[in-house]
């Protein structure tokens, strides 16, 4: 397959960059979810710590960002292709998932309005007011 451009180092070490950081909040996110998450149970509970208290899903960040890199390291067109619809695909089912959630978990709603969905520093126009920590009480 001919490449769409050809990656120099500076692009090899973007891709690579990308990809093992993707692996982070990746493999991070489900460790503190502590149990599959491709099923809904009547056991699952609203996460708002560790990488959740910056982003609501930060498995899929992590899938973009790999994605990403994957793309960076091997530009043919069928893998730029591939990793176009891999991110479309996080990007519709993350939307899915939260239709799910907002039903089922109780606080769901403000926690949306509080933390971004992918990126820590893209909020909602309303939860610029909201600050993850209460503010000070004066003496």
């Amino acid at each position: 397959m001919p490449l769409l451009f050809t990656p120099n180092v500076g692009t090899q070490t973007l891709g690579w960059l990308l990809l093992v950081g993707g692996l982070v909040p990746f493999i991070w996110g489900h460790m503190v979810l502590g149990k599959p998450t491709h099923m809904p149970s009547v056991w699952d509970r609203l996460v708002r710590h560790s990488l959740y208290a910056y982003v609501r899903h930060p498995i899929y960040a992590g899938g973009f960002l790999i994605i990403i890199g994957i793309a960076l390291l091997k530009p043919t067109v069928t893998v730029v292709l591939a990793c176009a619809f891999g991110f479309v695909s996080l990007i519709i089912q993350a939307r899915l998932e939260e239709i799910d959630l907002l039903q089922r978990l109780p606080g769901y709603r403000e926690y949306m309005e509080q933390v971004p969905r992918f990126l820590p520093l893209i909020r909602h126009k309303q939860s610029s007011k909201i600050s993850r920590f209460p503010e000070a009480k004066p003496r």
